[in-house]
């Protein structure tokens, strides 16, 4: 979404998204899918939505630590990053399910409220099989707009803007190859359609937040609480790059369900 002269930097500050450049080479599109393929043999349950994927196959882990994706991110938030999620998208062929109109920090628990969230498209992502939908500029005010719940099975999270708190006719369409990745700020607004058409529509997003700020894991009780999550209660963070500015987060691995393969060394 480049203006002119301007750096990548100014045009996410401006709309609160940028596309990159940077795309992931076939080889580790290959190996993205493979792991999403063992993931869900495993847990069928998570066949189109894994809100934590890093609770259930550390491996995972390998994709976000990416230099080319990090260079990125960090010249978002700066250089001292922890990874704190990652989660998978997933929409099936003629079934895949809406994502409805939210903005991130609703759901998350880090304080000050900040995350440079990367979301790759593993497969084609087009308006016809639910691409993302952002709109631009609707970060610039840094503060959470009014959300309800909404529990139908029809959608893949269950808190969504009120109507009155933005206007989707302001809403462009993300369109992505596979491989290309995307960027987007905590307080961005944005959702998706739903998939209907004959092709799947895989996208992986890895949620990155500046080491200045807490993972905290009072208000991460209180949400899963409030949010009737089913999920892993306490979430595992890990510094990708420079040092914990904060001073105070916990990066002990938490209990998860792991394969063999993935279960992390006794410390």
């Amino acid at each position: 979404m480049r203006d002119g002269d301007s750096s990548a930097r100014e045009d996410y500050e401006r709309d609160g998204y940028l596309v990159a450049e940077y795309r992931l080479p076939a080889e580790t599109l290959e190996e993205i899918k493979a792991a999403h393929g063992r993931l869900v043999a495993r847990f069928p349950e998570f066949h189109d939505y894994c809100p934590a994927l890093l609770h259930y196959d550390l491996g995972f882990l390998n994709f976000a630590r990416d230099p080319a994706i990090l260079d990125l991110v960090e010249e978002m938030i700066g250089p001292d990053i922890i990874l704190w999620n990652m989660s998978f998208f997933a929409k099936p062929a003629k079934t895949g399910r809406r994502t409805p109109w939210h903005q991130d920090g609703e759901y998350w628990a880090m304080r000050p409220l900040a995350t440079c969230t990367v979301w790759i498209a593993i497969d084609d992502a087009t308006p016809e099989n639910g691409c993302l939908r952002f709109i631009p500029g609707s970060h610039r005010e840094r503060q959470l707009l009014a959300h309800r719940t909404n529990a139908s099975k029809d959608l893949t999270l269950n808190q969504e803007l009120t109507p009155d708190a933005y206007d989707e006719a302001q809403a462009v369409d993300v369109v992505l190859r596979a491989g290309q990745m995307s960027l987007h700020d905590v307080y961005l607004v944005h959702g998706s359609e739903p998939n209907r058409s004959e092709r799947p529509r895989r996208g992986m997003t890895l949620r990155y937040m500046p080491a200045t700020s807490l993972f905290d894991r009072k208000i991460e009780r209180e949400k899963h609480r409030a949010l009737g999550r089913s999920g892993p209660i306490e979430t595992s963070i890990f510094l990708m790059r420079g040092v914990d500015r904060h001073g105070n987060n916990d990066f002990r691995i938490k209990p998860g369900i792991f394969a063999p393969e993935c279960r992390p060394e006794p410390s």
